[in-house]
């Protein structure tokens, strides 16, 4: 039996090591825009694609397709590039009706370039591939981005393309044949001269999301298998003290860039904690642009300075909750004025308190809520009813837990006959569909309850999906769970009693509230780590699932069986004798 009681070091990044990191004044110091240490892959991506003689000309990088990720790609190229390029591309000139080319020699020609690298989030036809102005009679040839950035590299949004295949078919072809073609955007009207067409070479960074770049293969196979591929990786695993100055250096690049205050040493724990709920994973941060000039550009508003200390950190996370929090508050008013019916004292046969996460659309904040679930185990044949099945509410992941659930009890059972009980269980007060395995360890728990006759703490919430040997599986949405039973347990008062209990694998991704950390280490709420079903048993139901010596939850629920087995026994005769009577009349 493993059974952990957490401490508050256990429910946050614990970050003591790191104390006299946070206070170096080295933190702020320049880095490149795309640190190698951070994006090792992409960076080795990068090299191979700006080789001269690459195996090709596209590089495939899968990142959200947002400004801010195309500068940073962008700018990381323009940081590896070894040399700058030679000038290249042509100079056009129109005599009337007659255009003529000859080779760059300056920058100012018209179509010269030195190879820059130009991102782009979007592109039209004309602002890819120029265009041919006619105003009276005189004629202008307008370059394009693919001009622009002859001899260097076009980063764009794979989305632009997606949408617009004919532009994608058209910049396959220049880029391929090294060579680019005056052509007429619409067929009813032609080009008002012949225009000669001019060597290109250009390299095509493709940045898209995993959607995107699914539906880039499946127009395009052949192209993607030749292409290079790389990932912008949004996330750091932090394993010492190096990774994490490698993070908080990042932090204050993006803070340079946009010109906006930093952490100061007592602002960094706390950030660092939000990173790790953000991520669900106390080892591991963030390194999305987005969100970290998110939490930069909202903590400036609350400091004048260059930097920005924990106390005003704090205020700018509690009023976020608080302006976003509108939905979450009236949830949990409908608990606690008992129009959805929670019970967090007290105990109950057949009943628990499972955790759920609510997401609502158009939302920009998951909470987590408390849910009743109940089992009822009456005289029968051994089926076991999930109503939200039955009622087409419940969706194919929730019923495969159910049925793993029942498979382990029968296993443990260990009967020669069928079980002469059945039971439904149910998600009392819920109106809508139900999925996911996440209330298979509740649901398993709340039938042992209805079986054993043995009643379940209402002070306790548990998650946790479990497998066909009992084993706790972790699930997602752990904080917003915790929080959510936490939140109703307060208002009604904290008794001392009250607590989660959570599957031993969902420990390292716990970064809860401060408000939730100081009530634990206080003792007026805890939380609980178990590996087995028979480990929480005990916490709901004070009597063990199975053992010697005493009284076990499974001795009961076989004393059960057998009484139940007994009166059918004496029953059966007076039904036999009333059936054959029934027969000759």
């Amino acid at each position: 039996m493993t059974i952990t009681k957490l401490s508050r070091r256990d429910v946050a990044p614990d970050l003591e090591a790191y104390q006299t990191l946070f206070a170096q004044p080295d933190l702020a110091t320049e880095t490149d825009s795309l640190p190698g240490e951070l994006q090792a892959r992409l960076h080795y991506a990068l090299d191979q694609f700006l080789y001269p003689q690459a195996i090709s000309d596209f590089l495939l990088v899968k990142a959200p397709e947002e400004p801010e990720y195309l500068e940073l790609l962008a700018e990381a190229t323009r940081e590896l590039r070894s040399s700058s390029p030679e000038l290249s591309g042509v100079q056009y000139e129109v005599n009337g009706s007659s255009v003529t080319l000859t080779p760059a020699t300056s920058a100012e020609d018209n179509f010269a370039s030195h190879g820059p690298i130009i991102q782009a989030d979007w592109v039209e036809a004309e602002q890819l591939f120029g265009c041919v102005r006619q105003f009276n009679g005189n004629i202008t040839l307008q370059p394009g981005l693919v001009h622009q950035a002859n001899g260097g590299v076009l980063v764009l949004s794979l989305r632009s393309l997606l949408s617009q295949p004919l532009l994608w078919m058209r910049l396959k072809n220049i880029v391929t044949h090294k060579r680019f073609d005056w052509l007429a955007f619409d067929d009813s009207r032609p080009l008002p001269v012949s225009i000669p067409s001019m060597p290109l070479s250009l390299k095509v960074m493709l940045v898209g999301e995993r959607e995107s770049l699914a539906d880039f293969q499946e127009i395009e196979p052949e192209l993607c298998e030749k292409s290079i591929y790389s990932e912008y990786e949004d996330t750091l695993q932090v394993v010492d003290e190096e990774t994490q100055k490698l993070w908080c250096q990042w932090v204050w690049h993006i803070a340079r860039g946009l010109n906006l205050p930093g952490p100061d040493a007592s602002a960094w724990p706390l950030l660092i904690q939000e990173g790790a709920r953000y991520t669900g994973d106390q080892q591991t941060l963030p390194l999305s642009p987005l969100w970290i000039s998110r939490q930069l550009r909202e903590a400036a508003a609350f400091c004048e300075g260059d930097r920005f200390n924990a106390e005003q950190l704090t205020t700018m996370l509690n009023q976020r909750q608080w302006r976003e929090g509108y939905l979450a508050e009236r949830m949990q008013d409908e608990i606690l004025l008992d129009q959805i019916l929670i019970e967090t004292e007290g105990e109950q046969i057949g009943q628990i308190n499972a955790l759920s996460v609510i997401e609502f659309p158009g939302h920009p904040r998951a909470f987590g809520e408390p849910s009743r679930i109940s089992c009822v185990v009456h005289v029968g044949d051994g089926e076991f009813t999930d109503i939200e099945r039955k009622a087409e509410l419940g969706g194919n992941i929730h019923a495969k837990g159910m049925m793993i659930m029942q498979a382990f009890l029968m296993s443990e059972l260990g009967l020669d006959q069928q079980i002469p009980f059945s039971a439904s269980l149910t998600f009392e007060q819920s109106y809508s569909e139900v999925d996911g395995d996440s209330a298979s360890m509740a649901e398993l728990c709340a039938l042992i309850s209805a079986l054993a006759n043995v009643p379940v703490s209402q002070s306790l919430a548990i998650t946790g999906s479990v497998d066909q040997f009992g084993r706790a599986q972790p699930v997602g949405g752990l904080n917003e769970k915790i929080e959510g039973f936490f939140a109703i347990c307060q208002q009604r008062g904290l008794t001392g009693k009250q607590g989660v209990i959570i599957p031993s694998a969902n420990v390292r991704h716990l970064s809860l509230a401060q408000d939730v950390q100081q009530t634990i280490e206080a003792g007026e709420f805890s939380l609980w780590a178990i590996d087995d079903v028979a480990d929480a048993l005990p916490l709901l139901t004070q009597l063990i699932w199975d053992g010697e010596g005493q009284t076990t939850l499974l001795q009961t629920i076989h004393e059960r069986i057998a009484q139940a087995n007994q009166q059918d026994t004496r029953h059966r005769p007076w039904a036999l004798r009333w059936l054959n009577w029934f027969n000759a009349n």
